[in-house]
């Protein structure tokens, strides 16, 4: 990635030649003012400073490219830089980026000045002509490229190479992340590689209809998954991990990936065992999957093979497409180490229906219960529906709702039901009252 590391930069070259064609116009002053024995000694004091002030600086030119490659260190610089640009600056490129966002760039010759860890650091852009370009290609014009100069102290060099420059690149990976446009993909029997579709699925963890407390479990396992790596490697497992979201219908499963899609930046890959003609045609799919992905199994006991084997299931093994130690290498196996950061999200309405070698750790880590819909889960429906954070109705819907089971999606379609919140709120109270009389009552 580094290109050259040198002894002399060109922010310090430039410094000191111009201050060398002073010393040559002073010269001639010092020449018929001083005698030649104080002159000598003058101007050997200037050099010795002129050459430990030289020394003492260390230069790293990171190039466009590298063996004829992108060089990601290069894309990184002109990342972070962005957000370091002040009003200093008056030499500025700009550009259009995704969603409209402005961006800006420093223009050849500029430098801009970054702080890290209590010690300064120097940027300058410059363009230059690409040598092996011209000789390739003779008789077009000179192509150009660009490059970072970094400049720095030579007692900082270690810290550099071992904290700013990973500084800058996780820095450039955040924002990268920050700004992607998640896919989810399907596999269509007639096709058998994945179909990506852009995912613009709202779901996110404030807007979802469930217990904060669970809320928060969730997202601290997400948090403690991603910055794992390093123990997952110790340990010698894939970084991968496993969750079963079961529950009543309509309780969220789906939404519930969305908002985990849409909090991890990951993309979704949906598979679908029943489009899987055999183990070995699953397995292959999932080698394909990228890394810091959701891998998402819907409605997982609508496949025999996956039910309790301990129960009597007449399964005909001559109509078997995908089976259940397929599946399981599949969780498990060693396609798993053929990237980072997976997620495997299975769902079901019937956990109890699952083969108990599928809900293991290891394979499904994390069990979630998404239930009818709680108190606390219509406070967030109203206040994202209605935008409505408290109303005299609340106590009433509060005292129903731990009466009857009503699921989340049940709420949300009564609440859609008109824009006045009074209308809804007394229509949901009378829908719920409707269905305690109608008898369907929480159990237990």
């Amino acid at each position: 990635m580094i290109s050259g590391l040198k002894n002399t930069t060109s922010s310090w070259f430039e410094a000191y030649a111009a201050l060398s064609t002073s010393i040559m116009i002073l010269q001639t002053a010092i020449n018929q003012l001083l005698p030649l024995r104080l002159r000598t000694f003058v101007f050997s004091i200037l050099k010795r400073f002129l050459s430990r002030l030289i020394a003492s600086c260390v230069t790293l030119t990171i190039d466009e490219s590298w063996d004829n490659c992108r060089n990601q260190l290069y894309v990184a610089a002109k990342e972070y830089l962005h957000s370091k640009i002040t009003h200093a600056n008056k030499n500025l490129r700009v550009g259009n980026l995704v969603r409209g966002e402005i961006a800006m760039a420093i223009q050849d010759g500029e430098a801009v000045e970054d702080v890290f860890d209590k010690i300064k650091v120097n940027w300058r852009f410059c363009v230059k002509e690409d040598e092996l370009g011209r000789q390739q290609n003779q008789n077009n014009p000179p192509k150009l490229k660009g490059m970072y100069v970094l400049t720095f102290s030579e007692k900082d060099r270690k810290k550099v190479m071992d904290s700013y420059l990973p500084h800058v690149l996780s820095t450039y990976k955040a924002i990268k992340e920050g700004r992607k446009t998640m896919s989810i993909y399907n596999r269509i029997n007639n096709n058998r590689s994945w179909t990506p579709l852009a995912l613009n699925h709202p779901s996110t963890f404030d807007t979802l209809a469930i217990e904060p407390e669970l809320k928060k479990g969730i997202i601290n396992d997400l948090d403690r998954f991603l910055r794992r790596k390093d123990f997952y490697k110790k340990i010698g497992k894939p970084w991968k991990r496993g969750y079963l979201l079961y529950g009543p219908p309509g309780t969220g499963k789906s939404s519930m990936i969305a908002a985990m899609a849409n909090y991890l930046k990951f993309d979704v890959y949906n598979l679908d065992l029943a489009t899987f003609s055999s183990d070995s045609e699953l397995m292959s799919a999932l080698r394909e999957t990228s890394s810091r992905s959701l891998i998402v199994v819907e409605d997982i006991d609508c496949n025999k093979v996956v039910h309790d084997r301990s129960k009597a299931v007449n399964v005909d093994p001559m109509f078997l497409k995908v089976t259940l130690s397929g599946i399981l290498n599949a969780m498990d196996g060693l396609w798993s180490g053929n990237g980072d950061e997976r997620i495997i999200v299975f769902t079901t309405n019937h956990k109890e229906r699952l083969d108990p070698a599928l809900l293991r750790p290891g394979r499904m880590d994390m069990h979630i219960y998404l239930s009818f819909c709680t108190f606390n889960g219509f406070r967030i429906l109203a206040s994202n529906y209605l935008d409505v954070q408290s109303h005299p109705s609340f106590e009433q819907v509060e005292s129903l709702l731990e009466k009857v089971e009503v699921t989340p999606a049940t709420i949300a379609e009564e609440l859609l039901k008109s824009d006045d919140a009074d209308v809804v709120l007394g229509g949901l109270v009378e829908f719920l009252e409707q269905k305690e009389m109608g008898g369907v009552k929480k159990e237990g």
